[in-house]
């Protein structure tokens, strides 16, 4: 019996120090009293930003604000629009934390509950404006389309009812047509007095943004249905987007974000191109998290 109850007493002791090793320091993943996890912000989403396409501006924007705020421990990650808000989606679902480069016009500001990281160094600088940027001689080639694209302007509110639309699943030319329809008063604001075409080609590049999608497919729709054109609308990087209305092998694109995102891309082609000026106002870039996230500024990546 003796050696019964010692060998119990032995047993009870090892159980004791086993749960004491799980409770002290058994885990990585340590959570404080009130259940949150106790590790940094940065750790637990593997210090990873998650960007779109490596040629964006908003990326050349991020990766001086990993410089200009000391994130040495942090990455950002190239991929496309696409898959950038797939990982928001997945994330958003599952309640996880995650950082991702973020612009508004965009549908996912509508569709989930997102908060813009403040930039007291204002890396990302002010508001920004969506510019219509036209070929060298478009003017006097084809005043009808160059008095068209210089009038086209319109809201972030009109702009997300498209990027709505297409994200819900209807096909972007589908959701231009509704929007132009819709909007008959806007459409005829911007074609007034202009006298239609009969089938004349007209080039349109664009980046593969949602909120480019929008503006180029209804610029398209307006173009063919209501002006007379044959329109081409081709998905470039931004750098050859750029680089085809300098050179004159695309007409025109109103996808020019300025004054900073396009920012490189202004500086070499200024000279070789024709700024129509603002098709929209007010639009932002910057570092973007779920509001549930418990952070409110870039500095608090370093924490």
């Amino acid at each position: 019996m003796k050696k019964q109850a010692k060998w119990m007493t032995l047993l009870g002791l090892a159980s004791v120090l086993a749960l004491s090793a799980c409770s002290s320091g058994g885990s990585n993943n340590q959570q404080t009293s009130d259940g949150k996890n106790a590790d940094s912000f940065g750790k637990q989403v593997k210090y990873e930003i998650i960007g779109i396409d490596p040629g964006a501006g908003i990326m050349k924007a991020t990766s001086k604000a990993i410089e200009e705020y000391g994130l040495s421990d942090w990455k950002l990650i190239e991929g496309s629009g696409a898959a950038m808000t797939a990982t928001l989606a997945k994330d958003i679902k599952n309640k996880k934390p995650v950082v991702i480069t973020g612009w508004t016009p965009h549908w996912m500001f509508s569709k989930y509950d997102l908060k813009y990281l403040d930039d007291p160094k204002k890396v990302y600088g002010e508001a920004e404006e969506i510019h219509t940027i036209a070929r060298k001689g478009l003017k006097d080639y084809d005043p009808t389309a160059y008095t068209f694209l210089d009038r086209f302007e319109w809201t972030s509110d009109e702009m997300g009812e498209i990027m709505t639309a297409i994200e819900e699943g209807a096909k972007p030319e589908d959701a231009a047509k509704k929007w132009a329809d819709e909007h008959a008063d806007r459409v005829n604001e911007w074609t007034k007095d202009l006298k239609p075409v009969d089938g004349k080609p007209l080039k349109l590049s664009y980046v593969a943004w949602d909120s480019e999608i929008a503006s180029t497919h209804l610029l398209q729709y307006v173009l063919q249905e209501k002006l007379g054109y044959k329109v081409t609308a081709l998905q470039v990087e931004a750098g050859p987007m750029w680089t085809g209305v300098a050179n004159g092998d695309v007409d025109a694109t109103a996808a020019a974000w300025l004054p900073l995102t396009h920012a490189d891309y202004m500086a070499k082609y200024k000279d070789k191109v024709d700024d129509l000026g603002a098709n929209m106002t007010g639009v932002k870039t910057g570092l973007v998290v779920p509001s549930y996230v418990d952070i409110s500024s870039i500095e608090d990546l370093k924490k």
